[in-house]
């Protein structure tokens, strides 16, 4: 099997994890830290080196699906193997609950929480069908993986207004057309993962606009196999994303003033989940 799938999260603690959990990795002490931490190293630069050499590999064969619009969803479709072959490798596996049923042919607007940059190669394994990605605008200059955002996908410039508000308008034209989007509300990775950045209003406001359903996606634990910290410190190892898609969130008859009750609706929802697994956010 590519991927362990499952109706309920295992191995979670009734108590929830403490801080002590989440900071020192199960280590007993320091000296288990530093004995640690250069097979931390180690796994990353393993990780780089197979997410380029992937990419290196596979990039003709994206570079012909995504010439032509019509041919994105076979770039959509090697997105998804390319993204097994990120995480199978690795010793990443994935569980996921799934809390309600997706409608075939239903355009969804997917809110994430994000704490990893695990959390996006893991949006091709838990979405099935076809979707879109706003991503930041620093994106367009990374080197082949920019093709990703020449057309297929939305840059997003966060430091200016005219430019969100571009963007967005691209997205619903892009709703309009039928292609489900992916946003994370918080921006950028959050650097106190688990503990979320606070939302911004975009996907909301976009959701009402179209009258679009919201599906809630909680990343349990993605931080903790790769942390968003300098290359020497921080965690980078195997082992299981848990992952938690929730009921689609209904926006019709929603307007314009709903769009703060909406917001806080969907970022409860995905919190909930990392209050039960982390106590120390209570």
């Amino acid at each position: 099997m590519l991927y362990q799938a499952s109706s309920s999260i295992k191995g979670i603690p009734k108590k929830g994890f403490s801080k002590n959990d989440v900071l020192l990795q199960d280590a007993n002490n320091l000296e288990v830290k530093y004995i640690k931490q250069p097979l931390y190293i180690l796994w990353k630069i393993v990780f780089v080196l197979n997410f380029v050499g992937t990419m290196v590999l596979l990039y003709p064969f994206f570079y012909i699906a995504l010439s032509r619009k019509p041919w994105y969803k076979y770039a959509f479709v090697l997105q998804k193997f390319w993204a097994r072959l990120l995480t199978m490798p690795m010793g990443i596996f994935f569980s996921i609950k799934r809390k309600g049923t997706q409608k075939k042919g239903q355009t969804y607007i997917y809110c994430a929480n994000h704490s990893s940059y695990i959390d996006i190669i893991m949006c091709y394994c838990t979405i099935s069908d076809y979707f879109i990605f706003m991503g930041k605008q620093e994106l367009q200059k990374a080197p082949l993986f920019n093709i990703f955002f020449r057309d297929m996908n939305i840059l997003v410039n966060r430091k200016s207004n005219f430019g969100s508000h571009k963007a967005l308008q691209t997205a619903g034209e892009r709703l309009d057309m039928g292609q489900s989007l992916i946003i994370f509300p918080e921006g950028t990775i959050s650097k106190e993962a688990p503990k979320l950045r606070p939302f911004k209003y975009g996907a909301f406001k976009l959701a009402i606009e179209k009258q679009l359903p919201i599906i809630p996606i909680t990343y349990l634990n993605n931080f903790m196999l790769l942390q968003d910290k300098a290359f020497l410190k921080g965690n980078g190892r195997p082992g299981i994303s848990r992952v938690i898609v929730h009921e689609a969130v209904e926006t019709k008859g929603l307007t314009v003033d709903d769009v703060e009750m909406l917001k806080n609706k969907v970022e409860q929802i995905i919190r909930q989940p990392l209050l039960e697994y982390y106590s120390f956010l209570n």
